[in-house]
């Protein structure tokens, strides 16, 4: 699998990118067979990187991931995770999650974004994972809280990349208009971004992506379905954009998107995943992927040939719009 360099530093990711967030058991349980399943053929496809955060399954990601990662040589693969969100006991537990993993609440999140805040989150990130370092942090979500993350956050991330403590740094958010701004007004080297730059949605355009290019940095997209509508050869009914029920308009344009593909040969999702590569800051696509039977499937898609001409067919009919590349 093709390899991409962060920007000016050495890290290296392959195409595609494994979100372990589900393997945290997003939204319902995954079992501990399904989750190593899932990794071992995300290995075995030629996935090196792999994303994590202590959000997900209030540290179960990172701790399924670590057991796994044990055994595979370090200097083999990328690990990233996130600050942002400590855990830290819960006293008054009431025996689930509340922000959507299916796991107990003896923990909970509290925000912090302090430099204080930052090196406790990794240093507790190190030791659910197993590893002696991070390729890239970010800062997780830090949508309400620029001013401590800029000033505070981020100048400790870049101490601690100079010192080789970690090899990249940067921020994972929805959204692409404050990304942007740590890409232009901070040390970031680059920024995961989810579900804004897709055959749906490519409001990257306007801030995101021109920053990147401009300062010589980097972009991860995440979110390439839009949560569902794009995961399909044909939309199909009650499929979700961005996690609410998709407007008939988006499900009748990502039908006249899927009919293009049929055309040209290829198929809406192995485009969906294709798609983001349009952009040249775009280095990875980074997918979450539960079982092996989806891990095998996303690598199948991403093998499939999508065909230069599509982009240029869905830019004269409307579809994409006028100003993405390819």
């Amino acid at each position: 699998m093709r390899q991409r360099a962060i920007g000016t530093t050495p890290v290296l990711l392959t195409d595609l990118g494994f979100g372990a967030s589900v393997i945290g058991n997003l939204y319902r349980p995954t079992s501990a067979a399904d989750a190593t399943g899932a990794l071992e053929a995300a290995w075995d496809a030629g996935i090196r990187y792999f994303d994590t955060a202590p959000h997900y399954g209030l540290g179960l990601s990172e701790t399924r991931l670590g057991a796994f990662l044990a055994n595979r040589p370090r200097d083999a693969y990328a690990l990233s995770s996130k600050v942002g969100r400590l855990l830290v006991p819960n006293e008054h537990p009431r025996g689930a999650d509340s922000e959507g993993f299916a796991v107990r609440d003896d923990l909970r999140r509290e925000w912090d974004f302090s430099r204080d805040g930052v090196l406790r989150s990794l240093e507790e990130t190190l030791r659910r994972t197993g590893t002696d370092r991070l390729d890239i942090v970010y800062l997780h979500d830090p949508d309400e809280h620029w001013r401590q993350a800029a000033d505070e956050a981020m100048p400790a991330l870049a101490d601690l990349r100079d010192q080789g403590v970690v090899g990249a740094i940067g921020a994972g958010m929805n959204q692409s208009a404050m990304p942007a701004r740590f890409l232009r007004e901070t040390a970031a080297d680059v920024v995961m971004v989810a579900g804004r730059y897709t055959l749906l949605d490519q409001s990257a355009l306007d801030d995101v992506l021109p920053a990147a290019q401009e300062q010589r940095k980097s972009v991860v997209a995440a979110g390439v379905f839009n949560s569902g509508l794009l995961s399909r050869d044909r939309p199909e009914p009650g499929a979700t954009f961005d996690y609410r029920e998709a407007s008939a308009e988006l499900v009748a344009r990502a039908t006249a998107i899927a009919e293009v593909c049929e055309r040209y040969g290829t198929t809406l999702p192995a485009a969906a995943i294709a798609f983001p590569f349009t952009h040249p800051a775009v280095v990875n696509v980074t997918l979450g992927m539960r079982t092996a039977r989806q891990v095998v499937r996303n690598t199948d898609l991403h093998r499939q040939h999508v065909p230069e001409e599509l982009w240029k067919e869905l830019r004269t009919q409307g579809l994409l719009r006028p100003d993405v590349p390819g």
